[in-house]
């Protein structure tokens, strides 16, 4: 947004790429000049409104409850920008950033004009980095081309340059800005439409995204859905990932300002400068639709019946003891039995209709696991394709005579049909320098090989650029031959690996680029693989892995670069299918493609979960384009989701911590 007066006649309006949507009815009318529209955490609306443009105390900020309008603060200049944290809501007014509190009351400036390195002229849009607490605000200069800037208001009122024209050449007129991911932001620029990364370390910026009009707000939704404002053309426009060209969701507006996404209602407030109202549009972007109404479908317990052998809620001195099912699977051998392994390292059998388990491996003697490190501990099972003939099993735990390792073993099923504990045959050792980011999957391909996952290593930002590192195994998804050894491997690597042979990469790698892969598995209809890789600091995702692949970790976090070194889309690094924001959970459970026969209408939908928050969602991706088109809710247990699991005829379970050994669940109508 801007003053009008200057701006009639300066840029052309890009034509619609889509069908037009007008405006629906406002929600609010008769406001004089409304800039921003921000929510804060109490879900209250809030709206700056500039009053007559450079006329000094008649802006105000309001709040909109049902309709009603209600001043926060009045007796500003020209309010713009809107930015709500837990400190109250800041706002930019003319060459000052003030702050409100969220009762109201009187403003109070926290960067006036001489604490910016040079004076500001014009600022405008501002965002709140909840990380560091620090605050992003544009100047957009003279509206010429000249003077614009971005500034970076530290927690202790220090002001210090992000970036102008002299670091991004050809930057017009800096507007609306918001957070992409650690360390970068992304830019509208007023005068030019296009849409710049900046990488906040060094001001430097890229083109990402152009055709945008008068670009002014940006929004983020949940799950990776970039929406933008035109103020001049009076549109909005959606990107429904990175690299996406823009396309047209509304128009009409007539001069559509600094829009807002509102979470709880899945809609984008426009507040329209000129027409003196906030509507409230649609975020369905046009041609990558996803539908996410609920399933009705539910989670109940599988076996409620079912009592675990050996396991007691309870020490003997009565400190409780929580049952921990971490895979739930099936042998392949035609028999129907479920096999269930606990973090502390037992196995258990038992047919769907048993009283009671059996156990069928107990390595507790040698896996380690505490509550305190609950990333450790046994982790992964897969049964041999031909455990029918040869008896083999291999499981992937934490010992407890290495510290920071973890292996990958195979045992045999002696003649009783039990696995023989000291069959034990140790097959990879993975050492890392710190205790979480275990990984832990192993599973059988379509072809015979076990694939196997371990996490970067650990702690925060992967220090060691294991996730990029070829040398390592850590932060990858490999490949291995279990029926073959090379010279002192007990595996071999086979030939068609993407690695095998390159000097300077482990051959076993089939894919890079991971952070922490909780839960990775085959599609037994397409042979697909697919991949949940939990995330650091704003964003979970899902991944269909290929050959080769490089999965970003630590350059991108899902579709956002990370950190310092962070980079942006590119060619040589693949997005994820599906991301989901920090709002939403804060630790992926990865799980199964349905393809059992009970619920027909879940087939194909990939069933996965968030330890977290513990929703639960079905995702279905198209086969040809890799896209998302569906995300649909789930009734939860309200409990953390540990781990999802598939039975030999091909439906899923949930697993979760329970103290009263109830903790898998079915799905089911």
């Amino acid at each position: 947004m801007t003053r009008s007066l200057l701006l009639l006649g300066l840029f052309a309006v890009a034509p619609p790429l889509q069908a037009q949507q007008q405006p629906p009815k406002p929600m609010v009318e008769g406001l004089k000049n409304p800039e921003s529209v921000a929510i804060g955490p109490n879900g209250k609306l809030y709206v700056s409104v500039i009053g007559e443009f450079d006329k000094d105390g008649d802006g105000s900020v309001v709040v909109v409850e049902n309709g009603k309008v209600t001043p926060l603060v009045e007796g500003l200049d020209d309010p713009k920008g809107l930015a709500v944290t837990g400190q109250g809501v800041f706002v930019t007014d003319k060459k000052k950033v003030l702050r409100v509190p969220h009762a109201g009351g009187k403003a109070t400036v926290v960067a006036a004009p001489a604490a910016f390195p040079t004076e500001p002229m014009f600022l405008n849009d501002i965002v709140h980095d909840p990380e560091t607490q620090a605050l992003y605000v544009t100047d957009s200069g003279d509206l010429k081309g000249a003077g614009g800037a971005v500034y970076r208001l530290n927690p202790k009122g220090g002001v210090s340059l992000v970036t102008d024209a002299k670091k991004i050449p050809g930057l017009h007129t800096p507007n609306g800005v918001i957070l992409d991911g650690k360390e970068h932001l992304l830019l509208a620029d007023f005068g030019t439409g296009k849409l710049y990364r900046v990488k906040i370390a060094d001001g430097s910026g890229a083109v990402v995204a152009e055709g945008l009009g008068a670009a002014d707000g940006l929004a983020w939704d949940h799950y990776g859905r970039l929406f933008v404002s035109d103020w001049k053309g009076g549109r909005v426009f959606g990107i429904a990932r990175p690299g996406d060209k823009p396309v047209l969701l509304a128009s009409g507006f007539k001069q559509a300002a600094d829009i807002c996404y509102d979470h709880a209602n899945k809609r984008i407030l426009v507040p329209d400068m000129a027409g003196g109202t906030l509507s409230a549009i649609s975020p369905v972007i046009p041609g990558a639709e996803v539908d996410e109404t609920p399933l009705a479908v539910k989670t109940e317990v599988a076996f409620p019946n079912l009592t675990w052998t050996g396991w007691k809620n309870e020490t003997d001195s009565g400190k409780p003891v929580e049952l921990r099912p971490i895979v739930l699977t099936h042998a392949g051998d035609g028999s129907n039995r479920v096999f269930v392994a606990t973090q502390h390292g037992v196995i258990h059998s038992f047919m769907a209709d048993a009283k009671a388990t059996t156990i069928f491996l107990d390595i507790q003697d040698r896996v380690q696991y505490d509550d305190k490190t609950n990333e450790e501990g046994f982790l992964g099972m897969a049964f041999h394709p031909k455990f029918k003939e040869n008896g083999e099993l291999f499981v992937f735990y934490t010992p407890k005579k290495s510290k920071n390792t973890n292996v990958v073993s195979r045992f045999k099923a002696g003649k009783d049909g039990k696995a023989d504990p000291a069959s034990e045959e140790e097959v990879i050792r993975f050492t890392k320098p710190f205790w979480n980011h275990d990984g832990g999957t192993i599973c059988f391909g379509p072809d015979g090989m076990l694939y196997v996952t371990h996490g970067d290593g650990g702690a925060g930002n992967d220090p060691q650029d294991n996730g990029q590192k070829m040398s390592t195994l850590l932060g990858k998804i490999l490949r291995i031959d279990v029926n073959n050894k090379d010279a002192g491997k007990n595996y071999a690597i086979p030939k068609d690996n993407p690695f095998a042979g390159d000097k300077d990469a482990r051959g076993e790698i089939w894919s890079y680029g991971w952070r922490n892969v909780w839960r990775m598995s085959f599609d037994r209809k397409t042979g697909q693989l697919w991949a949940a890789d939990v995330g650091q600091n704003l964003y979970e995702e899902i991944n269909l892995v290929v050959k080769g692949g490089n999965y970003g970790w630590s350059r991108r976090e899902s579709y956002h670069p990370f950190g310092v070194k962070g980079v942006g889309e590119n060619k040589g690094m693949i997005d994820p299918v599906w991301e989901y924001h920090h709002d939403v959970g804060k630790s992926i459970t990865g799980g199964h493609v349905y393809r059992g026969k009970k619920l027909p209408e879940l087939d194909g939908h990939y069933l996965y979960g968030d330890y977290v928050s513990t929703k639960i969602w079905a995702l279905k991706a198209d086969d040809k384009t890799g896209r998302a088109v569906a995300n649909r809710p789930v009734p939860d247990q309200k409990k953390p989701i540990l781990s999802f699991g598939e039975d030999e005829a091909g439906e899923v379970y949930l697993l979760t911590t329970a103290r009263d050994g109830k903790g898998v669940y079915a799905f089911t109508k």
